[in-house]
């Protein structure tokens, strides 16, 4: 793993990042808190889970396991109406700690081994194991948005029907060596 590499996944959890928020901000406090049914999860449900393991996985990211004994897993799924507020902040501090981690590493401490429940990951199985976790979550976040919202929705990246239009745009402009990502993170 290299430095750019992590740059670059830095992107990859900045976009995914970007898809819950833009989801959140168009759903209401009880809308955050709907479900479809008794097994599925909220909106609200999904942050916290989300806001927990960030937490857990990144505070004091090279020195303690990542599954820390005060996380209370099971309570991130309890039951429950969730204030709005109370949860964007808990997940903005959460996503603070995972992007201030991955801006800590550098070739010092790139090569040093983390825990996570007792099990041995380099830097980089760790950010790839949750770059894996998190768009599977934020993904049920969006789904569940779109369910709520319906033909109110606002799409989130290419909108549907519009593929060839946004694709004759990209081929129009001169070749590119950003990153996918700085087209919907810069706007």
């Amino acid at each position: 793993m290299t430095l750019d590499e992590i740059k670059g996944i830095r992107k990859q959890f900045e976009y995914y990042r970007m898809l819950a928020d833009k989801t959140v901000l168009l759903l209401s406090q009880e809308e955050l808190n709907w479900k479809v049914n008794e097994e599925s999860n909220t909106v609200a449900v999904l942050m916290r889970h989300i806001t927990g393991n960030l937490l857990s996985r990144f505070t004091n990211f090279f020195t303690e396991d990542g599954e820390k004994e005060w996380r209370k897993r099971d309570e991130e799924f309890a039951e429950g109406f969730y204030d709005r507020h109370e949860l964007i902040s808990n997940w903005d501090k959460a996503w603070n700690v995972l992007f201030a981690t991955i801006d800590s590493i550098d070739e010092h401490n790139i090569e040093t081994i983390i825990k996570i429940r007792n099990q041995d990951h380099t830097v980089g199985e760790v950010l790839y194991r949750q770059l894996a976790h998190y768009p599977y979550h934020i993904g049920q976040i969006v789904f569940i948005g779109k369910m709520i919202k319906n033909k109110d929705w606002q799409s989130l990246s290419i909108p549907k029907n519009k593929s060839t239009d946004y694709n004759q745009e990209k081929f129009s402009n001169p070749n590119s060596e950003k990153h996918f990502t700085d087209n919907y993170l810069n706007k």
